[in-house]
């Protein structure tokens, strides 16, 4: 059900978000599941300024926490309601939880 998958990517980070802190980003990848959140970093390579853009570019290998469910895997939840916009949910550790239908798109709101 949740997994720990080792990822890298190029990370573009424009002259304006260079004081953020690093935010928690949920979103769904294409053949890995739902991104739940950053479990560590494990390597930054250089960084990188190319003419004209100004952003910094940083290869990073990351681990992230997936929640990617088994193929026949039963998950426990109950259904409020349903709309065009898909199936709204809940599980027993989410606040609410949104399927869109024909589509791999699942927006989750956690308890606190």
């Amino acid at each position: 059900m949740f997994v720990l998958v080792e990822m890298v990517d190029t990370v573009r980070i424009p002259p304006w978000n260079f004081n953020r802190q690093l935010n928690v980003c949920v979103c769904v990848v294409f053949n890995v599941g739902l991104c739940i959140c950053l479990y560590d970093i494990t390597k930054m390579e250089d960084s990188y300024i190319f003419p004209g853009d100004g952003a910094s570019h940083t290869k990073v290998h990351f681990r992230y926490v997936v929640f990617h469910p088994f193929l026949d895997e039963i998950l426990v939840g109950k259904i409020k309601y349903c709309s065009q916009e898909g199936v709204h949910g809940n599980g027993r550790d989410t606040e609410e939880t949104r399927w869109r239908h024909g589509g791999d798109t699942v927006e989750t709101r956690r308890r606190r």
